[in-house]
């Protein structure tokens, strides 16, 4: 039994090996037609990573020749359907220089969108790949405005905008987390400042409303009138905007407090300590 499954593995590795010697063969030769043949045939088989191979090898041969085109869009293609996108995002861009009215150069455009838009980051990471997919993308809707893309373009700039937008609004929001309620209040004013359309709007304003509440309610009785009077500010900004707020019912419970002790004459708080420092 051991001896008949070592027989078939010998078997099989020498048909590997030979399948190899053979593929290698192929892509060392000047044999044109049937390396072309042998590219196309290793993409619909979805050998991509070996059919990308054979097309670069074919890009020697056919510079200058009528297949020129398509042998330089299917080794990017190949490439893309590898899910090598920093690979194929270089070959679509060299395609478009070199072949800007060929069959193929909107769906290069494109397809050089779609590696820039997946080799992007979660929003937590350098976004600085995203800033560059927003830039080509939003330049592609511009010049191609009647291209079948668009609606696919549409959405992938969404998602990016969506991302950037997240990235503002958390990193204004850690400082909330860390209790730092006076530079929470202050960045995530600044996030809205900066972007009035930031999908996460309505979080935002009731982090802003939540900072000023407890940054007055850890300041120390001179100043807590004042910041109170922030809050009150901040907690109608939302309301008004938002008055089905999911934390309207919270934000209610606040206000009470903060406007009964506003109520408070300026100088029985202004007394109860006069020698505060700012917390």
């Amino acid at each position: 039994m051991r001896l008949k499954t070592l027989l078939i593995t010998l078997t099989a590795l020498l048909a590997l090996a030979s399948c190899k010697t053979e593929f290698t063969a192929l892509l060392e030769s000047n044999d044109i037609p049937t390396k072309y043949a042998k590219a196309f045939e290793l993409f619909e088989a979805k050998k991509y990573s070996r059919a990308a191979e054979m097309f670069e090898s074919l890009t020697v041969l056919t510079s200058g020749l009528p297949q020129d085109d398509t042998v330089q869009f299917y080794w990017g293609l190949s490439n893309y359907k590898y899910a090598d996108y920093v690979t194929a995002e270089g070959n679509f861009e060299k395609f478009i220089d070199v072949y800007p009215s060929s069959p193929f150069t909107e769906q290069a455009k494109f397809l050089r969108l779609d590696c820039l838009y997946r080799s992007t980051y979660r929003y937590e990471l350098d976004q600085q790949p995203t800033y560059r997919a927003l830039t080509a993308i939003s330049q592609f809707i511009l010049e191609n405005k009647n291209s079948e893309y668009i609606p696919r373009c549409r959405e992938m700039l969404d998602d990016l905008k969506g991302r950037l937008e997240l990235k503002a609004y958390k990193g204004a929001w850690l400082y909330y987390h860390m209790e730092d309620y006076l530079a929470a209040h202050y960045a995530l004013k600044n996030v809205l400042k900066e972007n009035a359309d930031n999908r996460y709007r309505e979080d935002i304003l009731y982090f802003t409303a939540m900072s000023s509440y407890k940054y007055a309610l850890n300041s120390v009785p001179s100043k807590q009138r004042e910041r109170y009077m922030t809050f009150v500010d901040d907690y109608f900004n939302l309301i008004s905007e938002f008055p089905e707020n999911v934390h309207r019912k919270e934000l209610d419970g606040l206000y009470a407090k903060a406007q009964k002790f506003i109520s408070k004459t300026p100088e029985a708080t202004e007394n109860t300590e006069n020698n505060d420092n700012i917390k």
